[in-house]
């Protein structure tokens, strides 16, 4: 499944004490990714959105609510 682009998820590393380690991608709401996404495009529309509406949370509700209805 590697980076598919239709897919919400961030990448989580684990490391066992130097001797094993792995990346898992953990799937996550559109809430979520929009909330803590590093992607700086996705953050300045969030942003923008937010300065529009005067909240935050309704900008990502919006936008998340947006990205559904366009699958």
């Amino acid at each position: 499944m590697a980076n598919n682009p239709s897919r919400l998820y961030k990448e989580v590393w684990i490391g066992l004490g130097g001797t094993q380690s792995a990346v898992y991608a953990t799937e996550v709401s559109a809430e979520e990714y929009l909330t803590f996404t590093t992607e700086e495009t996705e953050k300045m529309e969030v942003l923008a959105l937010a300065d529009k509406l005067g909240s935050i949370e309704l900008a990502i509700k919006q936008l998340a609510d947006n990205k559904r209805s366009k699958t």
